[in-house]
């Protein structure tokens, strides 16, 4: 399996996502139906320490061989990409899940399945495990009615935007005879972010301003808009297909000092369009607000990690 690498932006942190491989979604019980029966998977080995580094990106990795690692992630995160889930979606907890950020190293007995969008996988269920007995988390779901959106066609006659197109790679195949996106071989490192303008040829990318894709379903961008727009987005174009687009936008506020990627400040035109207007003058698509079930994952219990 080809390494996975991901780069969180979110506004509070100025720093960037990478995604070549994404698996949130806005409703929690969905993606956990076809998880196991038995005994929970659990990690071979795993390490848990804090991270005093005060930086402002969070990474994860899955490597050959069954590796994981969680390099300065918030313990709010650690519980969203266990459980599927967006932040908005997680009530209750004590501060320092927001604040305190924590590295994990961890290592399956074999080599860790990937799964596609929406699903849980064996890390996911793995990390459950961790978390519960090193954090000592309990949680339960509760289904709230709430605002959400849906990701729609923004024209009448179906047509879509300038910077949409059917993807004309298969990055599936690529992945299998061993070339990962980019030109990598299996076990190479993951992309780089692609330079202004460009698209990655495979997965997604988002910086401050602009998300580019390459063969991805319209589920992943809807996946990555519920975390921007702090709403649950689900799918309802009917498009099944898979699509490669370029999406620039002018965010609705900047952090404390600015923008940055990979450390570097990032210059954002003042004058460019929202997030919603580009969907529409870009992408030809649109975020319909609605209302429906939302499930949340409620905290009841956690604690500080024990010592490894």
């Amino acid at each position: 399996m080809p390494p996975i690498s991901r780069r969180l932006f979110a506004p509070a942190l100025g720093c960037a996502f990478a995604l070549t491989l994404m698996t949130s979604t806005g409703q929690v019980g969905a993606q956990d139906a076809a998880a196991p029966e038995g005994p929970a998977p659990v990690f071979e080995v795993a390490s848990v320490k804090p991270n005093k580094s005060g930086e402002g990106f969070i990474r994860f990795g899955m490597q050959p061989g069954g590796r994981f690692t969680a390099q300065n992630v918030p313990m709010r995160e650690l519980i969203r990409f266990a459980y599927n889930v967006q932040p908005f979606q997680i009530e209750g907890g004590p501060a320092w899940m927001n604040s305190d950020r924590f590295d994990v190293t961890a290592k399956a007995e074999g080599e860790i399945a990937p799964v596609g969008p929406g699903q849980t996988g064996p890390v996911q269920l793995m990390m459950r495990s961790l978390l519960e007995d090193r954090f000592k988390l309990k949680v339960h779901r509760e289904t709230k009615e709430m605002p959400i959106y849906a990701l729609v066609l923004a024209r009448s006659d179906g047509r879509l935007g300038s910077q949409i197109e059917p993807s004309k790679v298969d990055c599936a195949a690529m992945r299998g005879r061993g070339a990962g996106p980019g030109g990598g071989g299996r076990g190479g490192p993951p992309p780089g972010p692609p330079k202004p303008g460009e698209r990655p040829e495979c997965g997604m990318f988002m910086g401050p301003a602009s998300v580019g894709a390459g063969d991805v379903p319209l589920q992943q961008l809807a996946q990555l808009l519920s975390g921007r727009v702090n709403r649950v987005v689900l799918d309802k174009t009917g498009l099944t297909g898979r699509y490669s687009f370029n999406l620039e936008f002018t965010p609705d506020q900047a952090p404390p000092g600015g923008f940055q990627l990979n450390g570097a400040p990032v210059s954002i035109n003042p004058d460019g369009p929202s997030l919603f207007t580009a969907l529409q003058e870009q992408l030809g698509l649109k975020l319909d607000a609605q209302r429906g079930p939302v499930e949340t994952l409620v905290v009841d219990s956690v604690e500080q990690p024990t010592p490894d």
